[in-house]
């Protein structure tokens, strides 16, 4: 019999990191789905996971907190054993041009963006199981150089750096860590400040005409995951339909 593996994936309550969740699960992790606020959404992707036959259980951190990263792999550990995969997708995003951009919309995004990603990393680090595997998130925007994105796109420009070094100091234990970094996708983040027109003209940007959906990443993260992408080592995977 295999050994049960185990799942941490940050940020699974709802959107891309909960069609992650998903995705292991039904790939045969034992999922944890964390979430900051809003336990009725964590628990409903739970239910959704051990209605198709799955294992998971909702946790709990904020993860912009120092203490927050230690804290989720403490109870992680308690509820499932050690850990083989962490996904860093927990994030936010508040947009602006730079010289209008507020110190408190930098600092949240940099402790979540930055310091709950090196966090996780740190504890991954210490505590992930030889062989295991880290996917941080990306995104796209640290390309395409947008205006309004340059927070953010900064704090994910560090995320890449971050997945780069790591891999050359955890490879002699054969954990490999990449990124994935989507174009836009379909999730109540991306489209929650957008009229349709303005959908529709982003999608009219990409070759194939349309923005992304969840299950499009999630299906990344899923073979970053698996011994087939045990060669696949510190790169940063643009999940973008081509919208470079």
């Amino acid at each position: 019999m295999s050994k049960q593996r185990n799942a941490i994936v940050t940020g699974s309550s709802k959107g891309i990191g909960a069609a992650v969740a998903q995705r292991l699960a039904a790939d045969g992790f034992a999922v944890v789905v964390n979430y900051a606020h809003g336990r009725e959404a964590a628990d409903k992707v739970v239910q959704s996971i051990e209605a198709a036959g799955g294992r998971a259980v909702a946790i709990a951190a904020d993860l912009g907190d120092p203490s927050g990263m230690a804290a989720l792999f403490d109870a992680a550990e308690a509820a499932l054993g050690t850990i083989d995969l962490l996904v860093n997708n927990a994030g936010m995003m508040r947009l602006g041009a730079i010289a209008e951009t507020e110190d408190e919309a930098f600092e949240q995004q940099v402790a979540l963006n930055v310091g709950g990603v090196f966090r996780g990393l740190r504890e991954g680090a210490k505590r992930l199981a030889d062989g295991g595997r880290i996917v941080n998130f990306s995104s796209s925007v640290v390309g395409l150089c947008q205006p309004g994105y340059g927070v953010y796109a900064a704090t994910k420009a560090a995320v890449e750096a971050l997945t780069r070094v790591l891999s050359k100091e955890l490879g002699g234990r054969g954990i490999t860590v990449n990124a994935v970094a989507p174009g836009p996708v379909a999730t109540e983040l991306f489209l929650g400040d957008k009229s349709e027109e303005q959908v529709a003209a982003i999608a009219r940007m990409n070759p194939f005409g349309r923005i992304g959906a969840p299950d499009d990443i999630a299906g990344v993260v899923a073979f970053l995951a698996t011994a087939e992408a045990g060669w696949v080592n510190g790169q940063v995977i643009r999940v973008n339909g081509g919208m470079n």
